[in-house]
């Protein structure tokens, strides 16, 4: 392989004129950059090639040329050109704004709803990377960056996994990469494709802005950081009395060292975190001590422990774990389409084990809707319509983890649903077709409307569909 020279400022590569060095890090230096074509700041980053230098540097490099371009949207640098390793390699994104996350390290720890809403931010970022088919691996404080609009920006894919490439980094070193605080238990011994890794780092960065302390600590020997298979954190409220227990109740399924126990997606992280009083406190909420040394040293030598861990290593796909959104129409609930609709979200559950259900009706207050009663007052239709979803959703038997129930007041009851869609990354609407009527035909039916600007798929269960005895004795 023969490379070319080195980069200097000034220098003119593939039309990139060469500007300043802006961060010169282990692995590589970070250059700011011209196109005459490209009207914004940009980053080159290259590799360090010189003899002596850690050869994972340029297998990390390798893997990030491969991944950053098949990246898109709001949470990711954009990718403006890769320069190949036989003559000079290198990687030109966007420059970013805004700042990483080390900053707020001087200001630990923060308040419960700032470290909810970094949580969300991050959360959501981990959503669209993994629905890309990448598990981030290196999530920490100077790899986040937040644009000037508010979404958080992932940064340096070069430990990173993409379910759908050669894992160069597996398949030449044996011994973990990562930032040691950081690591999933999975991911210490060498599991490098499941995608709840990257929400026990989650973890550890909400525990550690929440109490300023890292649950962990920063081990620097493998026998350290193994110590997260069997040793529990002390939890955060022993730190901080006055973190929620719904908080505290996130952070710890976050860390949970069996990653099937952690929640299945990032977007579920995201929605307890925008939804706290929806969340189901366990035994997790009112922890203030670790589990005794000896529990720990059982669980140290039980073959369980490192079970998780090699059952992950031959997978490379992943259990999907949507967010499913039934809308009912508070008119139909307990008629024939309620019931297809209850029959349509069970066996989509079943297809889906991990999904959350959400059981939605929307109180219309426009004064043309048919959810109109002015006899009762609004915070009493609110009860009553929660109190009508529970006992829509009882023949379920869902846990209560996997179901919640929503409730909003709006003038538009699509727009309702839309908005709540986009605003938790729903990933499946399910909703009745109602009968046709003047109405309807004139306005447009509510089905319709969802149906053309969902951000998901979306199930229509229409009157064909009902079960036709049922049907039947409803004419």
């Amino acid at each position: 392989m023969s490379v070319a020279p080195l980069i200097e400022t000034g220098m003119v590569v593939d039309d990139f004129t060469i500007g300043e060095v802006v961060h010169r890090g282990g692995m590589a230096v970070l250059w700011r950059c011209t196109h005459p074509e490209i009207p914004f700041p940009l980053l080159m980053k290259v590799p360090r090639l010189a003899d002596g230098e850690d050869p994972a540097a340029i297998v990390s490099f390798e893997m990030e040329q491969m991944i950053l371009p098949r990246l898109s949207g709001p949470h990711v640098p954009k990718t403006f050109g890769v320069g190949d390793f036989s003559s000079r390699p290198y990687i030109v994104v966007e420059e970013i704004a805004g700042e990483t996350l080390l900053p707020k390290l001087k200001s630990l720890p923060l308040e419960a709803a700032e470290v909810a809403t970094i949580g969300i931010s991050l959360a959501t970022a981990l959503d669209s990377l993994h629905r890309q088919n990448v598990i981030h691996l290196d999530l920490k404080p100077s790899n986040i960056l937040f644009r000037p609009s508010g979404e958080a920006v992932l940064i340096d894919y070069g430990l990173s996994h993409h379910t759908d490439l050669p894992d160069l980094m597996a398949e030449q070193f044996r011994l973990p990469y990562g930032t040691a605080p950081y690591m999933a238990p999975e991911q210490v011994l060498g599991v490098r494709n499941y995608r709840r890794s990257d929400i026990f780092a989650l973890g550890v960065l909400m525990y550690f802005f929440a109490t300023a302390v890292r649950p962990f600590g920063d081990p620097v020997s493998l026998k350290g950081l193994k110590e997260r298979l069997w040793r529990d954190p002390i939890p955060p409220r022993r730190w901080r009395a006055d973190i929620p227990a719904w908080l505290q109740e996130v952070i710890l399924r976050c860390l949970e060292p069996n990653p099937e126990q952690r929640y299945p997606t990032a977007a579920q992280v995201a929605f307890d975190l925008k939804n706290p009083d929806q969340i189901v406190l366990t035994a997790r909420r009112q922890r203030l001590h670790q589990d005794s040394w000896l529990t720990a040293l059982r669980r140290k030598y039980s073959r369980d422990t490192y079970a998780p861990a090699q059952k992950l290593a031959s997978q490379s796909k992943f259990a999907a774990a949507p967010i499913v959104l039934v809308a009912l129409d508070p008119t139909t609930i307990n008629g024939p389409l309620g019931r297809a609709l209850r029959d349509k979200l069970q066996s989509t559950l079943a297809a889906t084990p991990d999904a959350r259900a959400v059981c939605m009706t929307v109180l219309n207050n426009n004064v043309g809707t048919l959810d109109q009663n002015p006899s009762v007052s609004s915070p009493n239709r609110h009860v009553a319509r929660i109190v009508a979803l529970k006992h829509w959703a009882k023949p379920l038997g869902l846990g209560e983890q996997a179901i919640s129930y929503h409730v909003p007041e709006a003038l538009n009851t699509a727009e309702a649903i839309l908005e709540y869609a986009r605003a938790n990354h729903v990933d499946h609407i399910i909703m009745g077709a109602r009968a046709e009527s003047t109405m309807r035909n004139l306005l447009g039916s509510v089905s319709a409307q969802v149906s053309a600007h969902a951000p998901c798929s979306v199930t229509v269960v229409r009157r064909r569909e009902w079960p036709v005895e049922q049907a039947k004795a409803d004419e």
